[in-house]
């Protein structure tokens, strides 16, 4: 990773007259360790092809002290990054993160006299918050645009408060946006309907996903290691990673495939230590009495976790709430088969390149997926990868986002 090295934001003004300035709002953060916005921000920022264009990014201070930096400004990835402090005051503290780096983010386009600066917030958390700040970018002469990511209304993990809070949110940061870039067609369609009284201007732009291969080999020690340690074998499992939380259907996935027939194993990689949801779920299911479920944890090796996706027999992805979701696209590009459930963010992303199931139906599928021919399975992986080649590679998401950035 490109190192990281102390910088004063001052001098940057004089070396970039003419720039178009973006400010970036709403990531934990880059370096980035992990996280669907921060991997954003990270790409955005790392395959930049417009030198015309000086990113500024909020940071949270603890994640760039992971990566053992402490000064109040860096540069990383040629993007100048700056350190807010948040008191950590519960579930509100995303909410004035937000606020805090977006105001520091138009101090800073003052003191630089920027002209015309972008500020580019990532979620709907600052709703009620938005019409004042609105008013402090428009008497700079700045333009805001924000993504709306999913339906964070929607998350079983909220309460009814909080969700309706999320929901209220939204309204009042689509209402105020300049301008919605909109990672799913689903989302962005759900803007313009649901918001129409505001007219919201809107633009898609996906999400970007790694199309490299995994550099480990099947002899490997690290790879060897770990299929003896979780007792499975090459293209004999099942697959899914991602967050254990109910609206990602693990509930489903795991009732239908312990109804089939299948005699491979359902590896599971998730983190579900002191996870409530987990406990409920195994009451309900009795998955702990069926030795093809096999939750194995984290993956954190980025390598050895591709080639763990390059070798299932299949992946299921069960996510319903949100956009473009980025384990989806490892898994079209990465597995060889993709069995999604079937909604329209999915059919969106995978097209002819998968299968589908409903909630009720994932055994049938199952069945059916292991009568398949090689040949079949052979052309729904080189029709997802050709979907992702196309479609969702971060040069092409970029160089998309640049072209919206310099208007």
């Amino acid at each position: 990773m490109e190192r990281s090295r102390k910088i004063l934001l001052r001098p940057f003004h004089v070396r970039r007259k003419m720039k178009q300035s973006v400010y970036i709002v709403g990531s934990k953060g880059i370096p980035a360790k992990y996280g669907g916005f921060e991997t954003f921000v990270e790409k955005l920022t790392e395959c930049q092809q417009d030198r015309e264009i000086q990113y500024y990014v909020a940071c949270m201070r603890e994640n760039s002290a992971k990566s053992g930096i402490t000064a109040d400004t860096f540069e990383h990835n040629g993007a100048i990054c700056y350190n807010i402090d948040v008191p950590n005051i519960g579930p509100a503290r995303a909410i004035a993160y937000d606020i805090a780096a977006l105001n520091k983010a138009i101090e800073i386009a003052k003191e630089n006299k920027d002209q015309a600066p972008i500020f580019y917030v990532l979620a709907c958390r600052i709703g009620p918050f938005i019409s004042r700040i609105k008013k402090k970018i428009k008497a700079i002469g700045g333009t805001l645009m924000v993504n709306p990511d999913g339906h964070e209304w929607l998350r079983a993990k909220w309460s009814l408060p909080v969700r309706k809070y999320w929901k209220f949110s939204e309204q009042l940061m689509v209402k105020h946006a300049d301008l919605l870039i909109c990672d799913s067609k689903n989302i962005e369609a759900y803007i313009q309907k649901d918001y129409a009284k505001y007219q919201p201007k809107t633009t898609y732009i996906a999400y970007g996903t790694d199309t490299s291969k995994s550099i480990l080999s099947k002899e490997d020690e690290k790879v060897r290691t770990w299929f003896a340690d979780k007792q499975v074998s090459e293209g004999n499992y099942y697959l899914v990673v991602g967050r254990f939380v109910p609206e990602n259907n693990y509930e489903a996935m795991i009732r239908g495939f312990m109804q089939s027939n299948s005699q491979k194993d359902f590896v599971l990689i998730t983190n579900v230590e002191q996870n409530k949801f987990y406990e409920q779920l195994r009451k309900d299911t009795g998955f702990d009495q069926d030795s093809r479920v096999k939750f194995v944890g984290t993956v954190y090796d980025q390598e050895l976790l591709k080639y763990i996706r390059e070798n299932a027999f299949a992946y299921f992805h069960g996510h319903e709430v949100g956009g473009t979701n980025p384990s989806l696209l490892e898994a079209l590009e990465s597995t060889k088969l993709n069995l999604l459930l079937d909604v329209g963010f999915n059919r969106e992303v995978g097209e002819d390149g998968a299968l589908y199931w409903k909630k009720e139906q994932l055994a049938s599928v199952i069945d059916q997926a292991e009568q398949l021919d090689n040949q079949v399975i052979e052309d729904l992986n080189q029709k997802s990868s050709q979907r992702i080649a196309e479609a969702f590679t971060w040069e092409k998401i970029v160089t998309d986002y640049e072209k919206v950035f310099k208007g």
